[in-house]
């Protein structure tokens, strides 16, 4: 993971840890943690300041797709390809709840503004909304296409066979 600095562009810093690739980082609310996700099954937090990291984050069984910091910078959610969302205690590094419930990928993990609810996103075509104190699923928003209303009108390299398929799951073009 490369650290830039915004004004000049410059690289400031490398952060090693993972022994694959990184699908995702996010910055704890106080700038002071990086979190990252990777191919490797690990969240790694790392110190920003002094450039190391000071946990790896262990369980899931396939890539880790997505993290996000609670608004508070006390949890952390990461989702994976094993079909779940862990949540973690970002001080302790301890797991505090495996959401299941997905049945594809879990490609994008949120918390709400004021970190009571967390929602995941998957490649089963669902958002599930979770209470993220008692654990209770809220809601589960079901989207009938995964393509629904992208648009392809002028994509280039796409197949005519591509295409119809994009466009029966939702495209428009």
């Amino acid at each position: 993971v490369r650290l830039w600095n915004c004004e000049t562009g410059s690289c400031v810093g490398i952060l090693r840890g993972h022994s694959n690739r990184v699908h995702s980082v996010a910055f704890s609310p106080n700038g002071q943690l990086l979190a990252s996700g990777s191919t490797d099954h690990t969240v790694k937090l790392w110190d920003i300041r002094e450039s190391k990291c000071c946990k790896t984050l262990t369980g899931h069984t396939n890539w880790v797709l997505s993290v996000a910091f609670s608004p508070n910078g006390k949890t952390l959610s990461s989702g994976s390809a094993d079909q779940t969302v862990r949540l973690w205690d970002v001080s302790t590094g301890e797991c505090l709840d495996i959401c299941t419930g997905h049945s594809h990928l879990v490609s994008s993990v949120a918390f709400n503004v004021d970190g009571q609810i967390m929602a995941s996103g998957s490649q089963d075509q669902t958002v599930r909304l979770k209470d993220v104190e008692t654990g209770e699923c809220l809601k589960i928003l079901r989207t009938p296409r995964l393509y629904e209303a992208m648009n392809i009108t002028g994509v280039r390299g796409l197949t005519e066979a591509q295409k119809a398929t994009l466009k029966t799951l939702g495209a428009i073009g």
